[in-house]
């Protein structure tokens, strides 16, 4: 993998890493358990994202 390969997939996990805090922290805050649920499936979808561009390293 190219060195330019590298800085891309390090700064998707960057992206990916802060959207699913950013989620976690929001359904923390919010009392609708309908809008909680749907920010809790946000953060795993991120969080599975993360997953999947660090297994390219």
């Amino acid at each position: 993998m190219s060195p330019k390969e590298l800085l891309y997939i390090e700064d998707a996990l960057g992206h990916a890493q802060y959207l699913t805090t950013q989620c976690q922290t929001a359904a923390g805050q919010l009392s609708d358990p309908t809008l909680r649920s749907q920010v809790e499936q946000l953060a795993s979808s991120n969080q599975a994202l993360f997953n999947r561009f660090y297994n390219l390293v």
